[in-house]
């Protein structure tokens, strides 16, 4: 639910040049201009292996990128998500940690590297911490809607659910199409007893994309706790399943911020009948580990 640290590094990716045919020239030594401009093409190489799912490919192409332009916070940050992707849970912490501190140290100013680290605190249950890194980066750049998106999750693990759909609001409203923004926002209503508008925002999360299991899997619970229990919920139900099948698990609904009530009218769900064989089936697939 929550939005990745990478999103954050996307920012700083997307100002890269498109990554060199050689990365490595084998006839001649580069000029300091040239092996800058071959660190900000690894960098982005980076980035774009980290978005496809090569995390090892990134993390070798990210340590390159520091090596060739060790005074880009660019490339730092890059570095930071390459080694939260990667190894043990606490190494691959504070090497990311590091990487940011060095980011940082280049450039304090720079809003990208607070709205990571606050992202990168809220992955590790600290939102406290996340919370003022997440204003201390929006002081310097106040339109940045995946900051706001973090901060409403911050603000939800906090339990200050009215600041958190602020949040969320604030959030949708830079950024059109923002289903997960949406979706939260209907996390929070929902929680808040608010059903009926929770069941509206689910709704228009699900026409922004149609293919999301959390808001339809969230919907069909809610539709269900107000004995809308006909065969349209029903299949809402089977179909998020069918996509994810982690989401039969509470831990990890929990995880993914979901409250009390909204896990509890889910659980309510799934004793349907008519869903046996799709929980069931989703329960052998699931994979999440709670760390």
């Amino acid at each position: 639910m929550g939005l990745k640290l990478l999103a954050l590094l996307a920012a700083a990716a997307c100002m890269l040049p498109a990554p060199a045919q050689a990365l490595v020239p084998y006839v001649f030594v580069p000029s300091a201009k040239e092996l800058g401009k071959a660190g900000l093409g690894i960098a982005g190489a980076a980035a774009g292996l980290l978005q496809i799912g090569q995390v090892e490919e990134g993390r070798k192409l990210a340590r390159l990128a520091v090596q060739v332009l060790p005074s880009d916070p660019r490339a730092w940050l890059v570095l930071a998500e390459a080694e939260l992707r990667s190894t043990a849970k606490g190494e691959k912490n504070n090497r990311a940690y590091e990487a940011l501190a060095k980011a940082k140290q280049l450039d304090p100013n720079n809003p990208g590297v607070w709205f990571a680290e606050g992202s990168l605190n809220l992955r590790n249950k600290k939102p406290e911490e996340a919370q003022k890194l997440l204003r201390e980066g929006l002081r310097l750049d106040p339109n940045n809607p995946g900051a706001y998106f973090d901060l409403g999750n911050a603000q939800i693990q906090l339990k200050e659910l009215n600041p958190a759909l602020s949040s969320f609001e604030k959030a949708a409203g830079l950024r059109k199409n923002f289903w997960e923004a949406v979706n939260n926002q209907a996390i929070v209503l929902f929680e808040q007893g608010r059903r009926s508008e929770a069941i509206g925002r689910w709704r228009k999360a699900l026409e922004i994309s149609s293919d999301a299991a959390e808001p339809s899997l969230a919907l069909a619970a809610a539709l269900y706790s107000e004995s809308k229990t006909s065969t349209e919920t029903i299949n809402l139900a089977i179909q998020a399943l069918v996509k994810e099948p982690d989401y039969v698990l509470d831990a990890y609904q929990k995880d993914q911020l979901w409250g009390a009530k909204l896990r509890q009218a889910t659980q309510v769900m799934f004793l349907d009948e008519r869903l046996r064989g799709s929980v069931d089936r989703a329960m052998g697939m699931a994979g999440f580990k709670e760390e």
